[in-house]
């Protein structure tokens, strides 16, 4: 942690023009950049004391080792400035707007006057009846314009109200009667109420009641010859029907049937529950929870049931309960239903026709809720702080690891090792620093071993790269805190980078001055694996005379945090969000590396026997895959029958049969139809 009056520039130096400045860590990376229409009255504001500081500013200002700054002429060129900088140098401590999708839903302000029809997303608010939600805006519109022939309740925002009470004249929705301009006194509160309510129990799924009352008063207004009230009234029926089939999955019976799906993972796991009544999709229930005990898909579904029907009685209860998996004791379940409903509810697994299909849904729409919500929960502030604070008291740091990188081994039973390493930024996933390694010094199942070497190759070119970056000229800004302007180019030739071996690392060379990314250290090392990973990278790292990064390894069986010469391992809470971290840290690497081992797996495999056919290049040999359907047939085929190919002539053909004739049959464990179907190794521990 860095003291800001280390690099504190004096006041005097900053220029009061418009400008844009720049907060540089002791690497040299740009993590904040801004903007002032007076930089020096700016500037000074982040060297008060630390106490006064916002608490992300405290962390950006510690973090930083320098400030610099650029002298623009107006306002606007600053802002034009800082945002090319910000999309240049991707600032960890800039807000970064990221796409937010979240469920609209039909609202209901039961809690104000005159009761409102909206959409609504986000939190939901107290007094506020809830509809949905739907997977598009437009087919709430599109329900609610249909209703509001029948019931006209009012739609129009506070502003709006104010107004057409204020001047006495209701808006266009009054006036065409899709709406009862309670705002001109057309009707009373008691009365714009009632109106709210029979909206909500339409929507609630008691549709019969209303179609029918329209019906009986249509055919009334028939008789007493009031054709044009009975023409309205049928119009108002066949809206009605129409918003009914809008706002509802149709199943081909009346089922009356709650469906619940669960989408899980070894600490979280989202419910999603379909309440079907009279074979239409009326309402729908989720939920996230922390999997803080040893439980199955069977135990969180019987968790399920019991939230949801714990304190209901009689219809609340359905005939049918459709769930991914029956609870371990299913008859006492379904006995335990039975009661609470009055009359036998059926619990079972839907095999087959339309109720399985709406499963699917129901599960597809779990799956989305658990991502949502993991996605949520990265993005938070508040919460990656607090994973990060969490991780740094478990491990015993001196700061929170503002840089995780993760390190997996990964091959197929001892061929094609490969490593990943993954690089996290104030919790959040930073992909253009990933790393992916070729290990091809030794073959077989020694994770162990191939640890070690990833490690030391990686924090070896570390090394290289500080000392190149040390042979450049210091600029003014890193040794002088009072100077100004922003950092000039190194000058004269960039020193080599260190010769790659054939087993190198992939890692693309930034020729244009820059430090490369291995010159960035983190301050946590996390591996993939218990007690002997962890042990070799400690060693890999002492041997390089390294000892200010921490290193720790996560096995998963137990989701256990190993420390270097530790005999016991650190067990977090199953709810830490610093063991939320460190899973999402592992998984990424491991995602990352199996990737990677697969397509040079899949490449190995995909070798064909027509490879060795002189002059036959890729266009021709599909040709004759797709006119022969395999290497197979094509094996069996005559020169006559493989000259028919266009574009292959006599003598091609007779080469492609001399190398066919040649080549073994491909063994049964490498089949291009099916590909490879022997168990994976990751190269963690259990």
């Amino acid at each position: 942690m860095a003291d800001p009056s280390s690099y504190r520039p004096s006041p005097g130096q900053i220029p009061d023009s418009p400008g844009v400045y720049k907060f540089r860590d002791e690497h040299r990376r740009v993590i904040y950049v801004g903007k002032a229409k007076n930089l020096r009255q700016r500037v000074a504001n982040y060297f008060q004391d630390l106490a006064n500081l916002h608490p992300r500013t405290r962390s950006m200002v510690t973090t930083a080792a320098s400030v610099e700054w650029t002298v623009v002429s107006t306002e606007v060129e600053a802002l034009q400035l800082e945002y090319t900088w910000i999309k240049e140098f991707d600032p960890r401590f800039n807000v970064k707007y990221r796409d937010d999708k979240s469920y609209p839903y039909l609202a209901v302000t039961l809690n104000e006057e005159f009761p409102r029809v909206q959409v609504m997303r986000g939190a939901k608010k107290k007094g506020v009846r809830y509809f949905g939600p739907y997977g598009h805006a437009w087919a709430i519109r599109e329900t609610v314009d249909l209703m509001l022939r029948v019931f006209p309740v009012r739609t129009c925002s506070a502003g709006v109200f104010k107004n057409a009470a204020r001047t006495g004249r209701p808006c266009l929705l009054g006036y065409i009667d899709k709406c009862s301009a309670p705002c001109v006194g057309r009707v009373t509160p008691e009365e714009h109420r009632e109106l709210a309510e029979d909206f909500c129990d339409f929507m609630a799924g008691r549709t019969g009641t209303y179609i029918r009352r329209l019906e009986k008063e249509m055919t009334q207004a028939a008789e007493e010859m009031e054709y044009e009230r009975a023409a309205r009234l049928r119009d108002d029926a066949v809206a009605l029907k129409r918003a009914m089939e809008k706002s509802a999955v149709v199943l081909a019976d009346a089922t009356d049937a709650d469906l619940i799906a669960v989408a899980e993972d070894e600490l979280e796991a989202a419910l999603q529950i379909f309440h079907v009544r009279g074979g239409r999709v009326r309402g729908q229930r989720g939920w996230v929870t922390d999997k803080v005990e040893a439980v199955d898909t069977a135990g969180l579904v019987e968790h399920a049931l019991q939230q949801l029907y714990g304190e209901e009685r009689g219809e609340a209860v359905p005939k049918e309960v459709l769930v991914p998996a029956l609870p371990e004791d299913t008859e006492a379940v379904s006995q335990w239903l039975a009661e609470r409903r009055g009359s036998q509810v059926s619990l079972r697994i839907p095999q087959r026709g339309d109720k399985k299909d709406l499963m699917e849904t129901v599960q597809r729409n779990a799956q989305q809720a658990l991502g949502l919500h993991k996605t949520k929960r990265a993005s938070d502030l508040t919460t990656r702080s607090r994973a990060l604070e969490e991780i740094a008291e478990a491990l015993g740091l001196d700061a929170a690891p503002l840089r995780i990188e993760c390190y997996d081994i990964s091959h197929l039973q001892g061929d094609d090792v490969v490593a990943s390493m993954v690089v996290f930024e104030d919790g959040l996933a930073r992909k253009s620093e990933y790393r992916r390694f070729q290990i091809k010094g030794f073959e077989g199942q020694d994770d162990v071993r191939s640890m070690h070497e990833v490690i030391g190759r990686r924090f070896k070119r570390y090394l290289q790269e500080k000392e190149r970056m040390g042979e450049w000229e210091q600029p003014p800004s890193a040794t002088d805190p009072a100077a100004t302007g922003p950092v000039p180019a190194p000058t004269g030739p960039v020193p080599a980078h260190p010769a790659a071996s054939p087993a190198d690392e992939i890692d693309p060379r930034e020729d244009d001055g820059r430090p490369k990314r291995f010159a960035y250290p983190p301050q946590l090392v996390v591996v993939d694996g218990g007690q002997p990973q962890v042990a070799a990278a400690k060693r890999a790292l002492d041997e390089l005379g390294i000892d200010d990064i921490a290193v720790c390894g996560l096995a998963k069986r137990l989701e256990e945090v190993w420390l270097p010469d530790d005999d016991d391992p650190v067990v977090l809470p199953r709810s830490s969000e610093g063991l939320y971290l460190l899973q999402r840290v592992r998984d990424e690497a491991h995602r990352f590396a199996i990737t990677y081992q697969r397509a040079k797996r899949a490449k190995r495999i995909r070798t064909s026997p027509l490879d060795d056919v002189a002059g036959l290049g890729e266009t021709r040999k599909q040709a004759l895959i797709k006119h022969f359907g395999s290497v197979k047939k094509l094996r069996q085929a005559t020169i006559e029958e493989i000259c028919e190919v266009p574009g292959i002539g006599r003598r091609t053909a007779e080469s492609v049969a001399v190398a066919l004739a040649s080549a073994a049959p491909a063994a049964p464990a490498v089949n291009t139809a099916t590909g490879e179907i022997m168990e994976e190794d990751d190269g963690g521990t259990s």
